[in-house]
């Protein structure tokens, strides 16, 4: 397989605060990699990392074959979907749904004189439609409910058919309706071959879609475990990363964990 990620000997400080330890990380193409930790593990930092938008202190970071700090990290940036609360952040108030997707395709959040064609169109079209929003292509994008704006914040990380796809905390702040439906769609797109490999940031082993691959343990900006999804999430492996007894269950694909009396 070939990697589309690489990280060595990663370490990044901010200030007086290491945020990431020495970090080993390698994604293959057809990988789907979940990462888990609690509050202020680096979970976001190193999703920021993969995607370009920051550069570690010390180690190397390599995306798409691409080498941080040797390469136009603009054009790199396009080749990444990434669906964050911090991107959404920078999507006009007024926006529509159908813009927030196509405007993907220029790397922009917000539409002003890019050129589009039909076939940016049709694609935005498209993949509103497999997320369920082709009613809402007209909507104001700060209209929609929650569970909406995620489904079309992915749908607009789809837009460019990146090579990569990175997901912070999708399902945070949606009800349990609204987690299981964000659920079927990823886990229809991470078991599609043709889709991009995916890494998931969450809190919550219950969020992790049925057909990811993988798992990155953190702890303090370090890894304690990563690998093969059944290999990693143990019971010792999550007791060591949320620095209590924790008791992990598998069925049918789906996790469920909680402290173990």
């Amino acid at each position: 397989m070939t990697p589309v990620l690489e990280m060595s000997g990663v370490t990044l400080r901010r200030d007086d605060n290491t945020i990431l330890r020495g970090v080993d990380w390698t994604v293959d193409s057809a990988d789907r990699w979940v990462i888990l930790g609690p509050n202020g593990a680096g979970k976001t930092t190193l999703i920021t990392l993969a995607s370009a938008r920051m550069h570690p202190t010390e180690g190397t970071v390599t995306v798409l074959g691409s080498r941080l700090g040797e390469v136009d990290v603009a054009d790199l940036r396009i080749r990444v979907g990434l669906s964050s609360a911090a991107l959404a952040d920078h999507i006009p108030p007024g926006e529509r749904v159908s813009d927030v997707v196509m405007t993907a395709a220029h790397g922009v959040t917000g539409r002003w004189h890019e050129e589009y064609e039909g076939v940016d169109e049709d694609r935005a079209g498209l993949l509103l439609e497999a997320f369920g929003m082709t009613a809402y292509r007209d909507r104001q994008f700060w209209t929609l409910s929650e569970g909406e704006r995620k489904r079309v914040q992915i749908a607009r990380a789809l837009m460019a058919d990146p090579e990569l796809l990175l997901l912070d905390e999708p399902a945070a702040g949606l009800d349990l309706g609204g987690r299981e439906e964000l659920l079927g769609a990823l886990t229809e797109l991470a078991g599609d071959r043709r889709s991009p490999a995916m890494v998931m940031v969450t809190h919550h082993v219950e969020e992790i879609p049925v057909d990811f691959t993988h798992a990155l343990l953190l702890r303090d900006g370090q890894v304690v475990a990563s690998g093969p999804l059944g290999d990693t999430l143990t019971e010792d492996n999550l007791s060591q990363t949320y620095g209590m007894p924790v008791r992990v269950q598998e069925s049918a694909g789906r996790w469920t964990a909680r402290r173990a009396s």
